[in-house]
């Protein structure tokens, strides 16, 4: 279908308003089409043409203002509308629709466990039209009154308030004003949990199937809902304009929730079926909070245009994670976005794909172009933003500001000149300044610092600041500064900070001697790269886990991370920093953070694979003694720069997990449960061999805990499969044992891992199957993916890589963006770090015609590919 042009929206925008949509969905035709009856009441400013947007299965009749229009006129997706006359009129449309398996629209699902099925809409940011016949775009916001006929047995959620008229029959209150994007239905035999707060009903909902462990963690997620509503309510004045609050956990979602106004939805992968840690449980807490903010922020005042998306994402980000912080007993929740989001925006933010946090209208152009920037730009680095510029302008008057926009926008549409004109009301700094260098401009600063140290004991520091486009962007930020405890070795004690403004701020000079660590955006109160001078380099290298606040170890990570993409720290050193560290780590996000990036960029990315005729033997981790008992325990120096293969980094990863297993057995939960799990994990993703990892299985428990719950049972079976030590026998009889839709995940990854041609092949043909009839939905085709590729399984794969580049241009084409982005991120063989697989990506951006969406995945596979070769060559001439 074709993308809605920027100019095309503002025409129509100019032409009409539309005030009501009164809609008629009848669930009740089948597993592959559902009954859509559109009523739209618009007025027109002046004659001219426009069009609705609809993508039928069959258009039955369309009348205008009572005369009937010709169903054939409709093409791609677009109905035209002529000769309008000024003044008011009324359009119906009468159409059959399919459901859609990828996502998209109305996406239906049959669950495995019971049989049963559910429908939801997802119909951000164009698909509208898979549902109903609509203006869509943002600016045209309008009531909408839907009802909907399903199934007696079924319930239906809504924007508004649901009633049950009579057997089958419901009618949801109509809507305030909204864009059409954000109107949602879902329907099924939900498991309900409802309630009542500040005079409004609530409710949680799930599939039945997983009713037990929403009944076991309701009212975690009840209370954590409760606190956030409640603390929004003390800092915004505007009340919450919705008449309900419903979160639904649906089934196969692309995302992780979606704010619609009044029925957020989230992917059921937030209902807990197995053991899971406490940072993990925060980070459900922090998209609780996110998507509560969009109710201000995105669904109250609306963006005018996609180019301010961010104005949506980028609020919202740095809501949920402020407002869990304060409003709950989740305080350390800038830990966890300092080391598992905001890496999403650095490396975003280096990639030729890179944009600005607020792209200017022309670099939007139409809703497919729109659609590339939710990113690690829009969230992680718009929230960093952010929160520089409540540190830089204050937390009270950022507030004001807020609240004005609110004011002056409700059930309205803004832009980023809004936005930043009612900042500007509430400060006498300069707003604008600010927003032209911060939010206008692409690419992460790199602030070093520069100490010299003189001979007296007195010292001197300052900033050198690169990177950004313009290179003058102003960072308000903390330079921490501290001293070896001298009563425990390998612990740092702090001193008084610095508070610095860059570029601002010149030259400081210290007395008393120089600090051991001086380390810059402590606290981590802005967005840029960050090194070390040498001798703090020295003193992190034995007492990085002496560090006495998290968010400052992650600042230090955060900065060896950096350095490692960036080809000037090696590889290797990181490992050494991991296994001497992370045994001692409290802080579970840090731990999850430095395993995951060890594991997955350094060990499948960074560092060759052997060929398995040549893998060593795997001896017995030696156990390390602990550094702070022993003045420091990890070397001197540089952090280790001898090359080694990836198969000697997974044994590195699996002697650190064991050594985080011995320090934490016995506990069942708490933090030490949490770093337990995240150890098992770990050791189990990472197994070079079956011993071990087969015996837990077979045992159906780890020795000293946990026992195995499904997820740890399919983990362990992947890893088995990967390593040609299961078959398919055994993963269908795993599959027996659990028949839910996650156990239907995990066999389609088990039999796609298994290193066998005929495997291989069938899934091959099942990812890349254009045939609706037979083609995966998004869940599946992701759980294939990922399963195929591996770097043990190179010689068997090697033929496939070519083969992914000729047929991935016809799979986006005939699926659509959602699974073109799922093919691009999943599908890709970036385990083959070779020339050979870059000259076919570029070869296929040149002439495969790509589709936008996986065009902007393949830019971006390519980029980190690119990243990956120059890693590789740098620690391999070190």
């Amino acid at each position: 279908m074709p993308a809605l042009q920027r100019d095309e929206a503002q025409t129509r925008a100019r032409l009409i308003d539309v005030h009501r949509y009164d809609i008629a969905l009848d669930l009740t035709q089948g597993e592959d089409r559902f009954g859509s009856r559109t009523v739209i009441q618009f007025t027109a400013r002046a004659g001219g043409d426009t069009f609705v947007e609809l993508k039928p299965a069959e258009l039955h009749a369309v009348t205008l203002d009572g005369d009937p229009l010709d169903p054939a006129a409709l093409k791609d997706n677009r109905l035209p509308l002529t000769g309008l006359t000024p003044g008011a009129h009324e359009l119906r449309v009468d159409a059959t629709m399919r459901y859609s398996r990828t996502g998209e629209g109305m996406h239906r699902f049959t669950d495995p466990a019971d049989g049963e099925s559910y429908v939801y809409t997802q119909l951000f940011l164009d698909d509208v039209q898979r549902v109903f016949a609509a203006f869509d775009q943002p600016d045209l916001k309008a009531v909408f009154a839907v009802t909907v006929t399903a199934p007696t047995d079924w319930s239906v959620l809504g924007n508004g308030i649901a009633t049950q008229r009579d057997p089958g029959h419901w009618t949801l209150a109509p809507t305030p004003l909204i864009s059409s994007y954000l109107v949602a239905v879902a329907a099924g035999p939900w498991h309900s949990i409802r309630t009542e707060h500040a005079g409004l009903p609530f409710g949680i909902h799930c599939r039945r199937s997983l009713a037990p462990h929403l009944d076991a963690d309701a009212e975690e997620i009840l209370d954590l809902t409760r606190r956030c509503f409640d603390r929004y309510h003390e800092i915004f004045t505007e009340p919450y304009p919705f008449d309900s609050y419903d979160q639904a956990f649906v089934p196969e979602f692309n995302a992780g929730a979606m704010e619609n106004p009044g029925l957020v939805t989230f992917r059921d992968e937030f209902v807990y079926r197995s053991a899971v840690t406490d940072t993990e449980r925060q980070t459900r807490g922090v998209v609780i909070a996110h998507e509560m903010a969009h109710m201000w922020f995105g669904d109250l005042v609306t963006l005018q245009w996609w180019d301010d998306i961010w104005l949506n994402e980028s609020f919202a980000e740095y809501m949920g994670y402020q407002v869990l912080a304060e409003a709950t007993r989740f305080t350390d929740t800038w830990t966890d976005f300092a080391v598992a989001r905001k890496g999403w925006g650095y490396d975003a933010d280096q990639r030729p794909s890179t944009h600005p946090v607020a792209p200017t209208p022309a670099d939007v152009p139409d809703t497919a172009s729109a659609l590339l920037n939710f990113d690690g730009i829009s969230y992680a680095k718009g929230a960093s933003a952010l929160r520089q510029l409540v540190a830089w302008m204050g937390e009270k008057d950022f507030l004001t500001g807020i609240n004005e926009h609110f004011a002056r926008h409700r059930f309205g549409n803004a832009t980023l000149a809004d936005f930043i004109d009612s900042l500007a009301r509430a400060t006498d700094r300069d707003v604008h300044a600010w927003a032209a260098r911060w939010l206008r401009t692409t690419g992460a600063d790199t602030l070093t610092p520069v100490v010299r140290e003189a001979a007296d004991g007195n010292w001197s520091v300052s900033v050198e600041q690169t990177g950004s486009q313009d290179g003058t962007r102003p960072h308000r930020l903390t330079i921490g500064l501290y001293d070896h405890d001298r009563t425990t070795a390998g612990r740092l004690v702090p001193r008084e900070p610095l508070a610095w403004d860059v570029p601002d701020d010149g030259v400081h000079a210290g007395t008393g001697g120089r600090p051991a660590l001086l380390l810059l955006n402590d606290q981590d109160l802005t967005y840029a790269k960050v090194r070390l001078d040498p001798v703090s380099w020295d003193t992190v290298l034995g007492a990085l886990s002496g560090l006495p606040d998290p968010l400052t170890r992650a600042v230090v990570w955060n900065a060896a991370r950096d350095m490692v993409r960036d080809g000037e720290l090696a590889p290797t050193a990181y490992l050494d920093a991991a296994r001497a560290h992370l045994p001692y780590e409290t802080d579970l996000a840090l731990v999850q953070g430095v395993l995951a990036f060890a594991r997955t960029q350094i060990a499948d990315h960074y560092l060759p694979s052997p060929k398995l005729s040549t893998l060593p033997p795997l001896s017995t981790p030696l156990e390390r003694g602990d550094p702070h008992e022993q003045g420091g325990g990890a070397p001197s120096g540089s952090w280790g720069s001898t090359p080694i293969d990836r198969h000697t980094a997974l044994a590195t990863l699996t002697a650190l997990s064991r050594d985080i297993l011995r320090r934490t057995e016995g506990p069942e939960h708490g933090m030490e449960a949490g770093l337990r799990l995240t150890a098992v994990r770990a050791f189990i993703d990472s197994a070079t061999s079956p011993e071990g990892i087969q015996d837990w299985l077979d045992d159906g428990s780890v020795p000293g805990g946990p026992r195995l719950d499904p997820e740890l049972r399919w983990r362990i079976l992947g890893r088995l499969a990967t390593l040609g030590a299961t078959t398919p026998d055994a993963i269908d009889a795993e599959l027996a044992r659990d028949p839910s839709a996650t156990g239907r995940e995990g066999a389609a990854r088990c039999h796609a891992a298994l290193p066998d041609p005929a495997a291989k092949q069938a899934a091959w043909d099942a990812l890349f199957t254009t045939d609706a009839e037979a083609a995966l939905s998004n869940y599946l085709f992701t759980a294939t993916a990922t399963g195929f590729w591996a770097p043990e399984q190179h010689e068997l794969l090697r033929p496939y890589v070519a083969r992914y580049f000729t047929d991935v241009p016809a799979l986006a084409a005939a699926r659509g963006p959602a699974l073109a982005a799922a093919a691009g991120r999943y599908a890709f063989p970036d385990t083959f770090v070779e020339d050979h697989t870059l000259r076919l990506g570029e070869a296929c951006l040149t002439d495969g015609d790509p589709s936008p969406a996986l065009r902007r995945k393949l830019l971006d596979q390519l980029d980190d590919l690119r990243r990956a070769l120059r890693v590789r060559a740098a620690a391999g001439s070190a």
